[in-house]
């Protein structure tokens, strides 16, 4: 996709994803390095919110966190199941776009009366219901966002989280390259084949790592292409819901592990008859949409690769990309 055609031009959703290339290049590591002090000392950090500001932020980071052996409890929940846990103990990010998402900002207004000090705020306007309910506020640089599904902010949100992780652990965040990656994986074309029986799938999955990337996809999927759609972490795809598959659905398989894909191969091309077709920074032996690699930041560039996929499926369906019919900006805003 690229600004130059009008079909893509005309979409606030492709501009803005096209944005992301440089709210990447523009980012600040150093912006998060007091704040991640005080995680540490904490010890336990939770990253709530909901949808896409959840999704991919924390579960990136999580994996992350987990992979370098970080001497750090670290989880996410959505707010209103984390107003249930005692988190006297933690230092919580509350991210909110529009900082009123009402079971956001409950939950920080909670925290404030329980006396929780490491309450802090993620969003995209300054000033707002969650940002008085918190200690410390921190406004994305990428602004509003028009279209409905959020994506460059997603993006942010997760290099955010990350780059406070790296303080954390005391790496270096890698993006040199980054935003040319992105760049890349937005605005490669992508094989009419896939789009066509992509857009004809009964049910479109996901399967992948629980990092946040498939499970993004799958939601925005149903706010950009209007297709039903589900994720399936790890091998989910092959324990069971192959008994309700249809031939005709497809499965997208981000950076499949490489003991999986016989057992794709298996139960999925041969079983089902279905086709999987694979998202990787490598050949695979499947039907593969190759994206660039970019070191510990590449979950980001298949999301991005993603977006892009499901911009030709929407445009192939005649979707306004902008405007679903029943998802709103602000899923459940607060009002005060």
């Amino acid at each position: 996709m690229n600004l130059s055609e009008p079909r893509y031009a005309k979409y606030a959703l492709v501009k803005e994803m096209l944005d992301t290339v440089s709210v990447v290049k523009n980012f600040n590591p150093a912006q998060s390095a007091e704040v991640a002090r005080e995680i540490a000392e904490a010890g336990r950090f939770l990253m709530t919110g909901e949808g896409s500001s959840r999704i991919f932020p924390a579960k990136n980071a999580i994996r992350k966190a987990l992979n370098w052996g970080l001497d750090l409890q670290i989880c996410t929940e959505c707010s209103r199941q984390a107003a249930q846990y005692d988190l006297s103990k933690f230092a919580v990010f509350c991210a909110s776009n529009s900082g009123r998402t009402k079971e956001v900002v409950l939950l920080a207004q909670n925290l404030a009366a329980q006396g929780n000090r490491r309450r802090y705020c993620l969003s995209a306007n300054t000033g707002t219901l969650l940002a008085r309910a918190t200690t410390r506020e921190f406004v994305l640089s990428c602004g509003w966002e028009q279209a409905v599904a959020a994506t460059k902010s997603v993006v942010e949100q997760a290099m955010f989280y990350q780059s406070v992780i790296c303080h954390i652990a005391g790496r270096k965040m890698e993006l040199d390259g980054l935003d040319e990656s992105i760049q890349l994986a937005l605005t490669m074309p992508i094989d009419a084949e896939i789009v066509r029986k992509a857009a004809a799938a009964p049910t479109i999955y996901f399967a992948g790592y629980n990092d946040g990337v498939a499970e993004e996809l799958t939601l925005k999927t149903n706010e950009i292409t209007r297709n039903k759609s589900d994720f399936l972490e790890g091998t989910y795809a092959v324990h069971g819901i192959e008994e309700v598959m249809d031939p005709n659905d497809v499965v997208f398989v981000i950076d499949p592990i490489e003991e999986e894909i016989e057992k794709f191969q298996e139960v999925l091309v041969k079983g089902v008859g279905l086709t999987v077709v694979a998202l990787a920074d490598r050949d695979t032996p499947f039907p593969t949409i190759k994206a660039p690699s970019a070191k510990e930041m590449t979950p980001a560039v298949y999301l991005a690769a993603g977006w892009n996929l499901l911009v030709e499926i929407g445009l192939a369906l005649q979707i306004d990309l902008d405007k679903p019919t029943r998802a709103r900006k602000v899923g459940n805003e607060l009002i005060q």
